[in-house]
C-alpha cells in the first residue's frame, strides 16, 4: 500500500505551526515595551529603565519517503517518516537607568561586574599566550 502524502502533509502542519507561533511569541517580546519599563515617578522626576534583550531560536523539520522490497503477500512495505524539533532562548538585563528631571535627562549606566571580571581575565589570558609565542619564536631564531 503506498503511503498516503497528503495525510503526511497534514500531519507536518501543526508543528510548523507551532514553531511559528513560538517565533512571533520571541518577537513580540522583542518590543520596546519590554526593553523599556514604565516611568516611577518620585516629585519631578521620572525613572525608566532600559534592558537588552538577546535571543535565539532554531527549529527544524524532516520527512521521509521510498517504498521498501516486496512482502512476501504481494503488498510493497513502505515506509515515510517525519520529525521536528526546536528550541529557543531568551534573556534580558538591565543596562541603563535613564532619569528624566528639570534638570534634563541623564543616563546612568549599569555597570555588570561579572562581564568586566570576565574581559578582564580573557584579555589576561590572550596576553600571556601571545608573549608565550613571541618567547618561543625568539628561543627558535637564536
Amino acid at each position: 500500500m503506498k503511503p498516503d502524502m497528503n495525510s503526511f502533509i497534514k500531519e507536518s502542519v501543526p508543528n510548523q505551526t507551532q514553531a511559528n507561533e513560538l517565533m512571533g511569541r520571541m518577537f513580540t517580546a522583542a518590543q520596546p515595551e519590554s526593553l523599556f519599563s514604565q516611568p516611577v515617578v518620585q516629585g519631578e522626576y521620572a525613572v525608566v529603565m532600559a534592558s537588552e534583550m538577546i535571543g535565539g531560536l532554531g527549529y527544524g523539520f524532516g520527512g521521509g519517503g521510498g517504498t521498501g522490497p516486496q512482502a512476501a503477500d504481494g503488498s510493497a512495505e513502505g515506509g515515510f517518516g517525519g520529525g521536528g524539533g526546536g528550541g529557543g532562548s531568551m534573556m534580558a538585563r538591565p543596562v541603563a537607568a535613564i532619569s528624566i528631571g528639570p534638570d534634563g535627562v541623564r543616563v546612568e549606566p549599569i555597570m555588570d561586574p561579572t562581564k568586566i571580571a570576565i574581559a578582564f581575565f580573557t584579555t589576561l589570558a590572550a596576553i600571556v599566550v601571545s608573549l608565550r609565542r613571541i618567547s618561543r619564536r625568539v628561543e627558535e631564531l637564536e
